[in-house]
């Protein structure tokens, strides 16, 4: 589908990839930009029709759902990273991955899928990570969670191919945004991730490795798993 006329709504949108989303939708020329977050506040692009969400509120998702019946593409992109372990990390802050990074976007697409049929089927982006292939100590909780949220591109795209909603997953190594600020390794602009997820929404690709690194990952996905975190080790201590 043509982003140049079209009602988008992002989650996540006051800053880093949420705010170059916004910025590149402009760019292509949509129509109306819904741009949401938790201080809807915070967000100051021109322009747009700013909402307050939070992804792991359901009134707050219902009530956004109300409020914009227009929309034909859906941007999940609210997430966190709290650098918890699975094992021996706080359950309070699994959980509060979980809610955010898969939970959220699954309560989204349940509420947004009947507006994009009426709207003409449209497109559901979702932003993943190449850490829905692989985990490191102290990422389990996030890539558990982006594992799930893969899961839920496949299962969306699958479910909603009757009424031509087009499902995007989107999977990236590093992104130069704050979540990613200390880390000392290549990153991939928030400009560029927008650009690759766009593209692939108005290309009609399904799947996005928007850098080297998911490329690198996926590549391995049929290896053993001793073989593969081999590969993956030895390339991060490269």
């Amino acid at each position: 589908m043509d982003i140049k006329g079209a009602v988008v709504l992002v989650t996540g949108a006051n800053r880093g990839i949420g705010a170059q989303f916004v910025e590149q939708l402009q760019r292509r020329g949509a129509a109306k930009i819904y741009a949401a977050a938790r201080d809807a506040d915070s967000i100051d692009a021109d322009g747009v029709h700013p909402l307050h969400l939070d992804i792991t509120d359901p009134d707050q998702i219902e009530a956004t759902a109300a409020a914009a019946g227009d929309v034909q593409v859906l941007i999940n992109n609210a997430g966190i990273s709290t650098g918890t372990s699975l094992v021996t990390g706080d359950e309070a802050s699994i959980r509060r991955e979980m809610d955010t990074n898969f939970f959220g976007p699954l309560l989204m697409t349940r509420a947004f899928a009947p507006i994009l049929a009426v709207n003409g089927g449209g497109a559901i982006l979702n932003v993943v990570s190449a850490l829905s292939w692989f985990t490191a100590p102290g990422a389990g909780a996030y890539a558990a969670s982006k594992a799930a949220a893969w899961m839920l591109s496949d299962s969306a795209r699958l479910e909603l191919a009757a009424q031509g909603t087009h499902v995007v997953a989107v999977h990236m190594g590093l992104v130069d945004t704050d979540m990613a600020k200390g880390m000392q390794a290549p990153k991939i602009s928030p400009s560029d991730l927008a650009n690759a997820g766009l593209d692939a929404v108005e290309s009609g690709a399904q799947e996005v490795l928007a850098d080297e690194w998911a490329k690198f990952v996926k590549s391995g996905l049929s290896l053993d798993p001793s073989d593969r975190y081999e590969q993956i080790f030895a390339a991060l201590r490269a």
